[in-house]
């Protein structure tokens, strides 16, 4: 079966920070942190209070009321953020039985469930809940599937539509299965991306009680700090990002600007513990093979890791290793960073926010910096781009992710000049 090649020519994002790609791109260049004192909810109380919050006004972004009472916070973002890729890729007029949906997320619809289950129970006093309470839109908030139902929607796609959820590797691995789609021909158009938006009570009550955020409530700003020696843990965010995806040569006819290619993926589980890594990074180092095998390149090639960098010591340790076993020497070669450390760590939602990061650190030829990183961890001693970004010619991204239940995903994004995989 002939491989076809797929092109990135859109792209849209909602991240801390700033609305659209563009807010989002100088966010991470000027090396400025989007983490503060949570303002969603009433976090007195909880262990860890600190988040990066979209500062997100859906009226503002064009949806209609009807939509804003309908959607959760989360699809919402989504749907903003895929009419941000749509328009980007100039493309005017959609086939509808050959455009896809795929879309990734690891918490779905929290904030709705949320909200909905303390008005139905009377904010928990009430064992048996009085269901005429709830909202008209409650199945949708309870079957996830509806997320990418209503990016869906917006682009009257009908061909295949799915949602993809493997935790926080769920963008990485949906923009992978909308790109397995084209290069197969099954589509030839998919919007693949992911969203989360669950900076809520529950939430937040989750990872304080495994300790895994950080609780640096006093300093939000500098809470985030990957593969830095005195991290304490990842500081929540939320956010989408979702790409246009498109077959190559159809891009190349019609004349678009290709940001990138999406020339190789791969994902591994680890199957050893729901949050624990084994510190060699034996299955990330597999990933990462694999995915550079389906673009055919030397792990020489590499000419920046994005890394997971979620900024525990367990998963920057790990990471760090995989890097070197799959890279060997020329991983103290290559430029890393975490834009987690500017953004937060948005669980399902992150991967593609760090694939549009990725592919525009080759559209200007600029890496991303890792903020907040002062005193490395000797562990992690790999050239993590601390502070100030960096230019720095940009011709093949690897971008990586690691989940709970032992996901470990690899993308490799190529500039367009590259020769077909």
């Amino acid at each position: 079966m002939i491989r076809r090649r797929v092109a990135v020519t859109g792209i849209g994002v909602i991240a801390p920070g700033g609305i659209g790609r563009k807010a989002f791109w100088s966010l991470l260049t000027e090396g400025r942190t989007a983490t503060r004192p949570i303002t969603l909810f009433d976090a007195t109380g909880f262990r860890s209070r600190i988040a990066a919050e979209c500062d997100f006004d859906p009226a503002a972004e064009g949806l209609s009321p009807q939509e804003i009472r309908r959607m959760d916070r989360a699809a919402q973002l989504a749907v903003v953020s895929a009419r941000e890729a749509l328009a980007d890729s100039g493309l005017e007029t959609l086939v509808p039985a050959r455009t896809a949906v795929t879309l990734g997320s690891a918490v779905g619809c929290t904030m709705g469930l949320e909200e909905e289950y303390v008005v139905v129970s009377d904010t928990g006093r009430n064992w048996l809940v009085d269901h005429s309470y709830g909202s008209p839109h409650l199945y949708r908030y309870l079957v996830p599937s509806s997320l990418a139902a209503e990016v869906a929607w917006v682009a009257g796609a009908q061909g295949p539509v799915s949602l993809v959820s493997t935790g926080c590797t769920s963008g990485l691995d949906a923009i992978g299965y909308g790109a397995r789609l084209i290069a197969e021909g099954s589509a030839d158009v998919a919007l693949s991306g992911s969203t989360d938006a669950p900076i809520s009570p529950i939430t937040v009550a989750c990872f304080d009680a495994i300790k895994a955020t950080s609780a640096n409530n006093e300093d939000p700003a500098h809470a985030s700090r990957p593969f830095d020696g005195e991290r304490d843990g990842f500081v929540l965010g939320e956010g989408s990002a979702v790409l246009l995806l498109e077959e190559w040569e159809s891009a190349q006819a019609r004349g678009a600007h290709i940001y990138c290619e999406v020339s190789g993926y791969a994902t591994r589980s680890n199957a050893y513990h729901m949050t624990g890594l084994k510190p060699d990074g034996r299955e990330m180092a597999e990933a990462i093979r694999i995915a550079l095998n389906a673009a055919k390149l030397d792990p020489t090639s590499v000419s920046y890791l994005n890394a997971h960098g979620s900024g525990t010591q367990q998963n920057d340790r790990h990471e760090t290793a995989a890097f070197k076993r799959s890279l060997g020497n020329h991983a103290y070669e290559v430029p890393v960073s975490s834009i987690k450390s500017m953004v937060g760590h948005s669980l399902g939602a992150i991967g593609s926010i760090e694939i549009a990061a990725s592919a525009l650190a080759i559209e200007h030829g600029v890496v991303p910096p890792t903020a907040n990183l002062h005193n490395s961890d000797p562990e992690c001693d790999l050239d993590y781009v601390p502070l100030v970004a960096r230019e720095h010619r940009t011709d093949v991204v690897l971008s990586v992710g690691s989940g709970f239940g032992g996901f470990q995903t690899a993308m490799v994004l190529r500039a367009p000049q590259g020769k077909a995989a």
